[in-house]
């Protein structure tokens, strides 16, 4: 009789504990880039969103500006205690107060086609204040323009002098141009060369006056619009 030898063992398919762990561990680099990649992402929309959310409150705040410089009108008017004030009044600090016209009336209120209305700075906030009649009427609530604000500058232009106040004693009711100036939180700055009275309108440009045209022009160095660069 021949003996049968006893046969060798099956070998069985699967993975070893060292291999599990190396997948594991790659699964869990990939996982952790893949979250880091996403959470840039949502960083970087949030950021991008707010800046254009503030690109937009700077276009709109140039715009109304332009809009109400452009419209202002030689009507003084009385404060709530009374008080006459000149058509224009203009700080340094960029208070401005002054009426304009152009006031649209869709609900056709009783009451004038002219609004008075203010620009100031309220901390790092600068608003507009409106007025629901010109003589003698407490302001409306205040509007919030534009925030992470420094600073605001203002000048004033008339026959080619500027002056970095206005109260009406010179010479005109109103100036011809007025200069402003923001300076944000960030060290960033914005200049607006505006006319008064005249239905101008314009863009804000970093580091230079906006340009009808659309290209900036060179930032201000007191050099009155018309004799920069040689003209």
């Amino acid at each position: 009789m021949i003996a049968r030898l006893p046969s060798r063992p099956t070998a069985q398919a699967g993975f070893t504990l060292v291999e599990v762990m190396i997948a594991l561990m790659i699964f869990g680099l990939i996982a952790a880039a893949g979250v880091a990649i996403l959470t840039f992402s949502v960083r970087a929309q949030t950021a991008t969103g707010k800046r254009f959310d503030d690109i937009a409150a700077l276009n709109r705040t140039a715009s109304l500006l332009a809009g109400d410089l452009g419209q202002a009108v030689d009507r003084p008017a009385r404060d709530e205690g009374g008080t006459l004030l000149p058509a224009f009044t203009g700080e340094g600090d960029g208070r401005i107060r002054f009426v304009r016209t152009g006031w649209a009336n869709v609900d056709a209120a009783p009451r004038a086609s002219a609004q008075k209305v203010a620009y100031q700075l309220d901390g790092n906030t600068l608003l507009r204040v409106a007025y629901p009649m010109l003589d003698g009427a407490a302001p409306l609530p205040a509007v919030t323009l534009l925030d992470k604000v420094a600073g605001v500058g203002a000048r004033y232009r008339y026959k080619g002098a500027w002056s970095d106040r206005w109260d009406g004693t010179q010479g005109a009711a109103l100036p011809q141009a007025a200069e402003i100036t923001v300076r944000r939180t960030d060290g960033t700055a914005f200049r607006l060369m505006l006319l008064v009275g005249a239905g101008s309108s314009a863009s804000p440009v970093p580091g230079g006056f906006p340009n009808p045209g659309g290209s900036p022009t060179p930032a201000a160095t007191g050099t009155p619009p018309g004799q920069r660069n040689g003209r």
